[in-house]
């Protein structure tokens, strides 16, 4: 169906709303089960160390920032009606490729970006600790981080996935929304029955919960896919679900690891 809007403004603006309705999702979710939690919500309000307003801004200012650039990435790299025709030619197969390399290429410049800041005293004291004041993370906290991050991490990851991948702005606006949706659910803190991204993703929730906690804050940097770096690269810390008393689930590290 032709809405009459760009794919374009399509790619720039739907993985926004998308981000807070998924989010929204999840907090209602979450009132409902305490059992699936990470995290209680009284753990929630009193560990973190930033207000919710708070982070509601930095996430809007972030995808204003993304929407910016999306803009001129789209305005630099082709026509829509050139797109609209060549997606629509478009066989499944390239649409796979394009979109598994897309999915590697955002892993491997967020790993590496995301473990440097971890490194660099820096940049950790002044940019990234900000996402990391969300000791217990929620859905819509996903992009809370430091307008640097968000556009060196986030947007230019994004941008470079999008132009390695070759895919149109119309293809974009279903990667993003995936890419979107993976993001918020990494940080949602609920382990709910049945989710398929906890069923094809070893990178979820729990495992990126770990990076979140003191003893796992140099581990588990892979997001939002999949987990090779951190396997190939040392920096993977297993990790085991309990139940907690009062319902839920905790993380710990497995007993026989060992940190070097």
């Amino acid at each position: 169906m032709d809405l009459g809007v760009s794919d374009e403004v399509l790619g720039t603006f739907v993985p926004i709303v998308v981000y807070w309705i998924y989010s929204g999702i999840y907090v209602v979710l979450g009132c409902f089960a305490e059992n699936y939690r990470l995290h209680s919500q009284q753990e929630e309000d009193e560990k973190n160390l930033v207000s919710k307003g708070a982070v509601v801004k930095g996430v809007l200012i972030q995808q204003l920032v993304q929407a910016v650039v999306a803009t001129l990435l789209f305005a630099v790299t082709g026509s829509d009606s050139q797109d609209t025709t060549t997606s629509e030619n478009t066989s499944l197969l390239v649409l796979a490729r394009q979109f598994v390399t897309a999915m590697l290429v955002m892993d491997a410049w967020q790993y590496f970006m995301h473990r440097y800041m971890h490194h660099n005293k820096f940049l950790y004291k002044h940019i990234h600790s900000l996402h990391h004041r969300l000791i217990v993370p929620y859905s819509f906290g996903a992009l809370y981080n430091h307008p640097v991050e968000g556009l060196l991490n986030d947007t230019i990851g994004g941008a470079v996935s999008f132009l390695v991948s070759g895919m149109s702005p119309r293809v974009s606006i279903y990667f993003f929304s995936l890419a979107t949706i993976k993001t918020v659910d990494d940080h949602c803190g609920l382990l709910l029955p049945g989710n398929l991204f906890h069923i094809f993703f070893k990178n979820n929730s729990a495992y990126h919960d770990v990076h979140h906690q003191l003893y796992g804050n140099k581990y588990n940097f892979s997001q939002p896919f999949f987990i090779m770096w951190d396997r190939f690269l040392g920096t993977y810390m297993p990790y085991t679900l309990e139940e907690r008393a009062g319902g839920g689930f905790e993380t710990r590290p497995c007993k026989d690891f060992k940190d070097d």
